[in-house]
């Protein structure tokens, strides 16, 4: 079994983190890794979107309301969050997918979304911006 800290992003390199304020992850550890006990695979590094987060509570999938009682701040828009690979590939196909941190969207999460689309939906900065002129 795979451990946290071997688990792989989508291109197969150590899964980098996702984010920490507020922290992210269904172990609450910053990143999208997904052992054994995440059966809802929470594997996609998202930045957060007004139409995302609207759209996920249409559906039932509140993710902007504070649940105290589960130490849940309530996310907003440009928040990094790491989704249900299911929940985001719903969102992508009713048009309105978050962006995609590939870097550290678990290599998990294509077990249910094809490459191609988190590809069309990637917002990774390299580590030299420069590299992008």
């Amino acid at each position: 079994m795979v451990g946290p800290l071997e688990e792989r992003n989508v291109f197969g390199t150590p899964l980098e983190p996702c984010g920490t304020d507020p922290i992210t992850g269904f172990y609450r550890d910053g990143t999208c890794s997904c052992g054994p006990q995440d059966i809802g695979l929470h594997a996609v590094c998202t930045v957060l979107t007004e139409e995302f987060l609207d759209y996920q509570r249409r559906i039932g999938n509140d993710l902007s309301t504070p649940r105290p009682e589960y130490d849940f701040p309530g996310l907003h828009p440009g928040d990094r969050w790491c989704v249900v690979a299911a929940r985001w590939l719903q969102a992508y196909e009713a048009g309105v997918p978050a962006p995609v941190v590939l870097a550290s969207t678990s290599e998990r999460a294509l077990e249910i979304i094809p490459l191609e689309y988190l590809d069309e939906q990637a917002v990774d900065v390299p580590d030299d911006p420069g590299a992008l002129l």
